[in-house]
């Protein structure tokens, strides 16, 4: 990025950052992740951010809405504490295996894969409606299972950038019979510390923009609750159907990588 784009405050970038966050945190809100896939995007199309500093603001922005949208989920009881823990220390390990893979795993044939992942849960939200009286227990069985989820969501999230609500919500919903409310609001408490610990990282890098970051954050908060409201009175199928959709937007943004990595070969 340009020093004129990293020191420029104008009206147009504070309105333009608050814009991205009320957007992101009705997202986050709504579906359980931490609203990057808006932010980061967004980022670089309208304030010409570049994308690694895009990420690392980002991941900044995401610590105080994810705390949001907790809150917001607790006041429902529906959060698993404990789980989430277990999702999120997996999560840092694995984006420490994931960021080392990174320059020996061929892109393009990875955002593929992962775009034919997000197909096959979106074909399978409209087969499996999850009960809003499921819980996700924690057993000798689900235990495990957690950990080995939350490192490939931080493996998944060290090779391909992605947020890790992305994966931990349609894997809670499918593989561990959760309901869509537990898995929106444990996904969100996972985020966290995940957040946190690449947010240190990347201001060692100086790969963040603070203002950018607090206003897209402090923004975000506004709107994450009004997302985890309407995700309490919505019916799960339609809740599946829009984040089927969130899916497919998702699923679009990385074909078009793949298309232009491989044009790029």
């Amino acid at each position: 990025m340009t020093e004129g784009v990293t020191t420029r405050r104008g009206v147009r970038f504070v309105l333009t950052c608050i814009g991205v966050g009320l957007l992101a945190g009705l997202m986050s809100g709504l579906f359980g992740v931490g609203g990057g896939t808006v932010i980061v995007p967004l980022l670089v199309l309208l304030l010409g951010f570049d994308q690694r500093r895009a990420a690392g603001t980002s991941l900044a922005a995401i610590v105080p809405t994810a705390t949001v949208g907790v809150i917001s989920y607790a006041v429902t009881g529906s959060v698993a504490w404990i789980p989430a823990l277990i999702l999120a220390a997996g999560a840092v390990i694995g984006a420490q295996v994931g960021t080392w893979l990174l320059p020996r795993v061929p892109q393009t044939a990875l955002r593929w894969a992962f775009v034919a992942f997000l197909v096959a849960v979106i074909v399978s939200l409209f087969l499996i409606i999850p009960s809003r009286d499921a819980e996700l227990e924690l057993t000798w069985v689900t235990g495990p299972g957690l950990a080995v989820l939350g490192i490939v969501t931080g493996v998944l999230a060290g090779l391909l950038g992605v947020g890790g609500g992305i994966i931990v919500v349609p894997a809670l919903l499918l593989l561990f019979g959760t309901s869509d409310l537990v898995a929106k609001g444990t996904s969100l408490l996972m985020m966290i510390p995940t957040a946190i610990s690449g947010t240190v990282g990347n201001l060692r890098r100086r790969n963040v923009d603070l203002v950018a970051a607090a206003l897209v954050g402090l923004a975000a908060c506004t709107t994450t609750a009004l997302g985890a409201l309407i995700a309490t009175h919505i019916d799960p199928f339609v809740g599946n159907v829009l984040f089927a959709a969130f899916l497919v937007f998702i699923a679009s943004q990385m074909a078009v990588r793949a298309i232009r990595g491989r044009r790029q070969r």
